[in-house]
Formats: structure tokens, sequence, C-alpha cells
């Protein structure tokens, strides 16, 4: 009778919480962790299935009545006795949706998420040692396990080594430092590029971690960070011939390593075109001409944001590559457009 309604569509006009058709969350509380990260803790609603400490979540947020699709890693432990969830998010520069839930998201409003999913987790049988590797935001998966490990009866042998530019700029710095003082087996290695007062140090290397952490064969390992970073931790691991004992996130934004002219960029379904640079992604080009474009982890992992290529070329900001021909599915976060572009969109 009231097709095409679902019950559930009504639910939702009087609480987006009880709709199991579209699964949402009110945020209730928002805290900041440095100057440009906050976590943000959200209690979902209906059709909520949970997760696994280290997983990640597609969260939708509306931004000038248009909606745009990110991914975060949980930093909450798994079943919460009070049900929310957490995410902490770090305000990138170039980054529309980030900043606007750092700086603009309030609680008491609603975000649409997606369920859990990823392989950045802890296993069933938990090895005895442990080594967590992770640079700048790449710190919340890890977090999340932590407090997972913490809220355990048994915490296993742990080595932490965490970068970033100088103390205060220590997403989760205070409760790490509490962590490692309240059980012994958990040892804190903090690295820090710019510190307060001191000389510039290089970035961290698995070689030079390696002399601080001596065991590092003998133990599973997660390493979270920028994609240098976890480069060269895959070469370590795979040249140690141990890769099966890594697991790696790569948790920022890819980088463009040049080339390419640009050009103009036709969203055909939308009627919409703009001119975009070389170094500018086909997503973060439709996203400022308003067209609404599928996204998600915008790392070319989840493969949420393919969309067909009509006409033109792209290039990949990750190799350089220029590719393309009609009717291919291009990732539009990690393309840009090598001339003019055409896109079903």
């Amino acid at each position: 009778m009231t097709s095409p309604l679902r019950p559930g569509d009504f639910r939702a006009t009087i609480n987006p919480l009880w709709s199991r058709h579209r699964l949402s969350g009110r945020v209730e509380e928002i805290s900041p962790e440095t100057s440009d990260t906050s976590t943000i803790v959200v209690r979902p609603g209906l059709g909520w299935r949970g997760g696994l400490a280290g997983q990640h979540v597609g969260v939708d947020v509306s931004i000038d009545g248009v909606w745009h699709r990110r991914t975060f890693s949980l930093s909450s432990p798994p079943g919460r006795p009070d049900g929310l969830i957490a995410i902490t998010v770090k305000a990138r520069p170039d980054g529309a949706v980030s900043r606007h839930i750092v700086h603009a998201l309030r609680p008491g409003q609603t975000v649409r998420l997606g369920h859990p999913s990823g392989r950045f987790v802890l296993p069933d049988e938990l090895p005895d040692r442990l080594l967590f590797v992770t640079a700048g935001s790449g710190i919340t998966p890890v977090m999340s396990m932590l407090r997972h490990l913490a809220e355990g009866r048994r915490m296993p042998d742990v080595f932490l080594a965490h970068s970033a530019r100088n103390a205060s700029e220590v997403i989760f710095g205070e409760e790490l430092r509490r962590i490692a003082a309240q059980f012994p087996n958990v040892r804190l290695y903090e690295h820090h590029t710019r510190p307060a007062g001191g000389r510039p140090a290089a970035r961290l290397t698995m070689a030079a971690l390696s002399a601080i952490c001596t065991d590092i064969p003998e133990r599973m390992a997660w390493v979270c960070g920028p994609l240098g970073m976890v480069d060269d931790a895959e070469s370590y691991w795979r040249e140690s011939g141990i890769s099966d004992r890594l697991l790696t996130e790569r948790f920022h934004s890819v980088v463009s390593p040049g080339g390419g002219q640009g050009g103009r960029v036709r969203f055909i379904r939308s009627g919409r075109e703009t001119t975009a640079t070389a170094d500018v992604s086909l997503l973060a080009a439709g996203e400022e001409a308003g067209v609404l474009m599928p996204s998600g982890c915008q790392m070319g992992v989840c493969h949420s944001c393919l969309v067909p290529l009509v006409d033109g070329r792209v290039r990949d900001l990750r190799t350089g590559e220029e590719y393309g021909a009609p009717g291919d599915l291009i990732q539009t976060c990690v393309s840009a457009p090598a001339r003019d572009v055409d896109i079903d969109l």
C-alpha cells in the first residue's frame, strides 16, 4: 500500500536511527585529540552489526545538502557496553569532508554509516609478541586494537613505534603513554621528526627501527601510515623473508609523481563541466563542480569510486601511468585528467 516506500522510511522520518533500510548514526560527542584531529563518538541505529578492532567504516556527511562518503578506521574497541562507536579524523588541508567533520560537525547531527570491513585486524589466535608501526593518523586502527587488548584479561608483549612531528601532535598521545605505563608488556617508542626546540630528524625507517626493536622477525607486525613508510616496511619484511608476518594499511591519500597536462572534465549525465590540472583527482574535480561523486577510501583501495570513462585519457596519480579507453572503469580518487575527459556520471 505504501510502495515504493517501506515502513522503515516512515520510521526514519521520526528518527533516522530507526531505519533498517538506511543505516544511520547520531553524533553524541566530539573530542579534540590534536589541533587538527578530533574523535567523533556516534550512536549507530538499527541494523548495526558491529565489527572487529582495526576495521574501517564508510561515513556519509551532509555538506550544503549533498551527502559525501569517506572511509575512516574505528578507533573504539568492539562491543562497547554503551553501544557507541568512535572514529578519529584528521583534517587534511585539501580535504573538504575531513575539515567539515573536524571543525563543523556538531553533537546531535545525523551521519550515514556503512558496515565495518577490512583485514587489518588481530587474528583469532593472538601471538605472544606483537609489533605496531604507525605514523600520523595511521595510529587510529591500532588504537582500536590496543583498547581492545587493554580490556582483555591478557596483554601480550607489544612494541609500538609511532612517528609524529612532535609530542603534542601524537594522536592519543596521553592515552598511549598511560597504556605503556600501566602494562609492563607494552613498550612505546615515539619518533619525532620536528621536535619542539630540537633539530629536525629523518623519517622513521624500518632499518632504524630494527636497531631499537631487535626481535622484529619474531613478532607479528601491523604497519599503517604514509605510502613511503608502508612501502619501506613491505620491502624490509620481503627481503627478510618474513612477509607472512606483516599486515599493512596505507592510511594517507595518494600523491602525484608529476606528468600529464590536465584538461576539461565533462560529466555527461550530470551536465556539469570543469577544468582540472594534472595533480587534481577526478573525484576532487567532480565534487568541486557540484557532482554527486561515489567515493570511499580516497586511497585507491576500496574501489567505491569506479565510474565508466566515455572519452579521453586519465593518469594514475600513484604511478604516473596514462591509460583509458571508452567504457573503462576508472578510479576517480586516484586518477587525474591527462587531457580532456568525458565521464559517465
